[in-house]
């Protein structure tokens, strides 16, 4: 297990796994979710999804585990092509996985001078580095602004589409150089991070991902499985609790001709939860998670 989740208890507790049941990791990563799922399980099954090679080479053999090398927006079409039509739980951890972050070559961290990659699944042709030397300033303003939440947006793409000019960014490190300018010097890891998010979310899909990953969610649970997700910033966060409140990525409530909510499901945590500090204390990665629980009602 090379990636120590977070939240490890209280989204199992959620799950409420039984014996017999089927469930479905989405995203596996270092495996440590899925490893306490399968300690649970006796004649159930799991499946567990990941595009990302590299992290199902490193699951285990277990005559409960079914793996899929596949983005989760495909997770009903991969279980119906394996006969599996409804489950009992679904567990989602959208981090990105230590592993992940501490392979320079991923060029997921501002940490190392790597390649602007940034890929998910790395049989994918268009890498970050694509992304920051061809969108116009218009689009990279967008992507600031919506997915890293950078007040300066516009000034950061304008910046970006000058240095591009002199000289196409490649690497972590062209970037991080080439927009010093605009980094606030009272918190540039701060500020570097929201740059790398937003590249990585719109490289990736993830927030239409993710809309697809709930959507589906509510196709496949049983009435009374549960839905589990942890997410690591608000944009996910947002997307997450509304849907799990109203069946919808507005939050607005839809009735029916007698007044009634017309939702999917029923949330089990009103409020997030979030880390414990001894938790922080021995995984800082887990300073930003949220857990949100939900069941299908109907």
């Amino acid at each position: 297990m090379y990636h120590k989740p977070a939240l490890l208890e209280e989204s199992i507790e959620g799950l409420n796994i039984k014996e017999s049941g089927i469930y479905v990791d989405a995203t596996y990563g270092g495996g440590g979710h899925s490893n306490v799922i399968l300690e649970k399980l006796k004649s159930g099954k799991l499946f567990i999804f990941d595009q990302d090679i590299d992290a199902l080479k490193n699951s285990t053999e277990n005559k409960n585990l079914f793996t899929i090398h596949a983005n989760f927006r495909y997770m009903k079409e991969e279980l119906n092509a394996k006969d599996i039509t409804s489950v009992d739980g679904i567990l989602a951890d959208l981090g990105i996985s230590s592993h992940q972050i501490d392979t320079p070559e991923r060029g997921f961290s501002t940490r190392f001078d790597a390649p602007l990659d940034m890929r998910m699944d790395t049989t994918e042709a268009q890498t970050a580095a694509d992304i920051v030397n061809s969108y116009t300033v218009s689009k990279l303003t967008l992507i600031f602004s919506e997915y890293g939440e950078i007040a300066n947006a516009h000034r950061l793409a304008h910046i970006i589409a000058k240095a591009r000019e002199i000289q196409p960014i490649h690497t972590t490190g062209e970037l991080i150089n080439s927009i010093k300018e605009c980094t606030p010097a009272q918190y540039p890891n701060k500020y570097l991070a929201k740059v790398f998010q937003a590249l990585r979310v719109e490289l990736n899909k993830e927030m239409d991902v993710l809309k697809d990953l709930l959507k589906q969610s509510a196709e496949l649970l049983n009435v009374g499985g549960r839905l589990v997700v942890i997410s690591y910033h608000s944009l996910e966060d947002r997307l997450v609790k509304n849907y799990m409140r109203a069946g919808n990525f507005e939050g607005i409530p839809v009735k029916n001709m007698y007044g009634h909510d017309i939702r999917p499901f029923k949330p089990i945590t009103r409020k997030p939860i979030v880390p414990a500090e001894l938790e922080i204390e021995s995984n800082n990665r887990a300073r930003s998670a949220k857990l949100r629980i939900a069941e299908r009602i109907a």
